[in-house]
């Protein structure tokens, strides 16, 4: 069973999404560590960014309890500058 969601955002100064809940408990996820973690590549990272600042919530399931590798391969549009 999920935990009531009280709020959740990410903190620009920390560089974390806290997440608090209604039974008192709180994380937090440190975005830098994650990114350095599972983003094989700048479009990846961009990715996690977006979901960062305009789903923080989304971005809290995935890591806590989705697939983030197969939501990235399925998101990220990778195109490879032609040099």
């Amino acid at each position: 069973m999920e935990k009531k969601v009280l709020s959740c955002e990410f903190n620009m100064d920390t560089g974390c999404v806290e997440v608090k809940y209604a039974d008192g408990s709180m994380i937090a996820i440190n975005c830098t560590k994650v990114e350095n973690e599972v983003a094989r590549n700048m479009y990846e990272a961009s990715e996690l960014d977006w979901l960062v600042y305009n789903a923080p919530v989304d971005y809290v399931n995935l890591l806590l309890h989705g697939d983030i590798r197969e939501y990235l391969n399925n998101v990220t549009d990778y195109h490879p500058l032609d040099i």
